[in-house]
């Protein structure tokens, strides 16, 4: 996990909002996060390979947080503990 990833998973939280890459790039950087589209891409596929959020809408790639991705954000899941799920 990186500090863009609790960025990523913060404002997909706070916002509720099932987005697609290109979606949560512009919304991010209207936040003045400061996130680049390749780092969205690189990070995407990683936080759904650990259940923190999922592939909501094929076409597209729309993804959403999950509640593991939730209970995280509120240091109730470490995953260094659970097992990773099957992706």
């Amino acid at each position: 996990m990186t500090g863009r990833d609790d960025i990523i998973l913060e404002f997909l939280d706070e916002s509720g909002a099932i987005l697609n890459k290109k979606a949560l790039e512009i919304n991010l950087n209207a936040e003045d996060a400061g996130i680049s589209y390749s780092t969205i891409q690189r990070r995407l596929p990683k936080l759904k390979e650990a259940g923190l959020v999922e592939l909501v809408i094929e076409e597209g790639t729309w993804y959403r947080i999950t509640d593991r991705g939730q209970a995280y954000l509120q240091g109730k899941a470490d995953l260094r503990d659970e097992p990773e799920p099957n992706a």
